[in-house]
């Protein structure tokens, strides 16, 4: 007999068998859930052509809460003011101390342009112009901004956030002399003069390397971290960089006189800022006398 007769005379005993499973069972692996919370994959006895079914995977689902959100913003003490630098000078004390004193003039302005509360906008706060320029200054949104409330066209619009805003209403002209008196203390911000690029000797002042013996090391940064570990550079490392031209306030700054002739007010120190810069004025913050401690 010849192979092709040997062939053909094998009679095939097994039948394969199809099965339609449903949705559900697919394949032979079944998902077990591990002490880790993560879903693995292990084989079973089955087959392909007896599948199992899927064994649902039971997770827990941590529901989000979310923080509703607010107005992030910094509470002031008191209502204050805005000025102009003017610059720096000797006052002598009625003792004969010499104080240097930086004096801020005031010109056309510190009004109040708009009052908003709790139920208006989620927030009390007073509103405050300063500084009157021409009509053609401004941008027809602040113009009818101010128009709405009935004032003159002012340049710099500011917020002081406070407690209660009882007594304030639009249009209202803000007096130096009685929101301060002399010796009182008084947190000064401003923007500070910009220096440009600058090295780590001017900017942090780092101390330089030798300039003799046989140093070649001198206004250079140095190292700024390890190699291998961790292999990189910390997030704020002092470097180099650009030097001045930011919002800063210093804090506490006595009054030591008030002139409501030449409208201007001598505070003790330097503040921040060239002359000719806006300065905001604000009563000092002490939590627990003047602001809550929470």
């Amino acid at each position: 007999m010849s192979v092709t007769g040997r062939i053909s005379s094998i009679t095939p005993t097994v039948t394969p068998q199809f099965h339609h499973p449903s949705s559900a069972a697919i394949l032979p692996l079944r998902l077990h859930k591990t002490r880790l919370h993560h879903a693995s994959l292990r084989c079973s006895n089955s087959s392909f052509l007896n599948p199992i079914r899927l064994s649902p995977l039971t997770t827990t689902t941590k529901t989000l809460t979310r923080r509703p959100t607010s107005i992030q913003m910094s509470m002031e003490a008191g209502i204050g003011l805005m000025g102009t630098k003017l610059g720096m000078m000797t006052y002598f004390e009625s003792t004969g101390k010499v104080v240097p004193v930086t004096v801020i003039g005031f010109r056309e302005g510190n009004i109040v342009t708009q009052v908003k509360t709790d139920d208006t906008d989620g927030y009390n706060a007073v509103q405050v112009g300063y500084r009157r320029v021409r009509d053609k200054k401004l941008t027809k949104p602040e113009m009818g901004h101010l128009e709405k409330s009935g004032v003159i066209p002012l340049r710099h619009l500011q917020e002081f956030r406070l407690q209660s805003v009882e007594g304030f209403e639009p249009n209202q002209k803000l007096e130096l002399e009685e929101l301060f008196k002399e010796g009182d203390l008084v947190d000064v911000s401003g923007t500070t003069i910009g220096k440009g690029f600058q090295g780590g000797i001017k900017r942090h002042n780092f101390k330089r390397g030798l300039m003799t013996h046989g140093s070649k090391s001198h206004r250079a940064l140095g190292s700024i971290g390890a190699g291998t570990t961790p292999g990189r550079v910390y997030k704020g490392k002092k470097m180099p960089g650009q030097m001045g031209g930011t919002k800063t306030k210093i804090r506490k700054l006595k009054v030591v006189k008030i002139d409501s002739d030449l409208r201007v007010v001598m505070i003790n120190g330097a503040v921040p800022g060239k002359p000719g810069n806006l300065i905001r004025i604000t009563p000092a913050k002490i939590v627990g006398k003047n602001i809550p401690k929470n």
